[in-house]
């Protein structure tokens, strides 16, 4: 990383630090070339995005007065550890009513500790939470999928979660 802190002066990285930013397999960011890609030299790995280029981009962030969106790539530095159907699953059981206090409780669980990602295990506790409150939970008495079961494409949005 960088010893002093990113300002948004900085930003953006690649023009301004390229010599920061790294691919996920360690290749700096100025090895991706379209004839890298042609040759062979790159893997899907290298094309997608380090948790440490997320962290850079969260102190620009913070540094521009924007500490959610900060946050946000936090998030996002601590997913790139999670496998992309763990993902899509997780995004299935947070839609309201599709998971019940415990699911969301032991999916925060599994978060944090199989996947080190205590920002997000966070977050999903507060969506709990937050759920409870307004009533947005599954009923723990009814039939229910546990939230690793398939994943549904469609999500309905009514009246009541839009408030």
């Amino acid at each position: 990383m960088t010893a002093a802190p990113l300002t948004a002066a900085d930003y953006p990285l690649s023009i301004n630090h390229p010599e920061l930013l790294r691919t996920p397999t360690g290749k700096p960011v100025t090895a991706l070339t379209m004839d890298a890609v042609v040759s062979g030299e790159l893997t899907a790995e290298d094309l997608r995005i380090a948790p440490e280029t997320l962290e850079l981009q969260a102190q620009l962030a913070e540094s521009a007065g924007r500490p959610q969106l900060a946050a946000n790539f936090r998030r996002a530095a601590e997913m790139t550890a999670i496998p992309d159907a763990e993902v899509l699953t997780m995004y299935n059981a947070l839609r309201p009513r599709a998971s019940t206090e415990a699911q969301l409780l032991a999916m925060a669980d599994r978060l944090e500790t199989t996947y080190a990602a205590p920002v997000n295990a966070a977050l999903v506790r507060e969506a709990a939470e937050v759920y409870g409150r307004r009533r947005l939970l599954a009923d723990d008495d009814a039939d229910q999928s546990a939230p690793d079961s398939a994943v549904t494409p469609a999500v309905a949005v009514d009246e009541e979660t839009r408030a």
